[in-house]
């Protein structure tokens, strides 16, 4: 995929992410649950959009960069690498645990862990913005080195 189109297709993923966080919120915002059916099918979109956005990155994305031989790209690539996955289990975890009967059972501790893990998942975002995805921007397509310009004749 071109380098250009896949960073679109991962902003437009963090949109995604963000809107759907955004709704998440709203929910817990309540004094009490939601129907089930509403807050799984929220979730659900949101996981899943998640799951498929950081599987791009980790299978197109990373490798590229970590490849290109531009020492400063592969360091940002590796300090995002290691973090991405703290974040990512943390909200597997978090997934994991909060089932149906366990919202039920702790609204309040559900409302607190989930405005922590989508605070956690914006910031990611934000420094993907900012940081990573302008430098592989950059990056020629397929992640290869580009030779530099020869020099001209004197």
């Amino acid at each position: 995929m071109p380098n250009i189109r896949e960073i679109e297709r991962l902003r437009a993923e963090h949109a995604a992410i963000e809107t759907l966080s955004r709704f998440l919120l709203a929910l817990v915002a309540a004094p009490h649950p939601p129907r089930p059916t509403e807050l799984a099918a929220v979730r659900g979109m949101l996981r899943d959009t998640l799951v498929r956005h950081l599987k791009c990155e980790d299978w197109a994305l990373y490798p590229r960069m970590q490849s290109s031989g531009d020492a400063e790209v592969m360091r940002i690539a590796r300090i995002f690498v290691d973090e991405m996955g703290h974040i990512a289990g943390d909200f597997a975890a978090y997934d994991a645990r909060w089932t149906p009967e366990a919202v039920e059972a702790d609204w309040d501790a559900f409302r607190g862990e989930t405005i922590g893990i989508l605070d956690a998942l914006g910031m990611r975002i934000e420094r993907e913005e900012q940081q990573l995805y302008p430098l592989a921007e950059r990056l020629p397509i397929g992640g290869e080195r580009q030779a530099p310009p020869p020099r001209a004749a004197a």
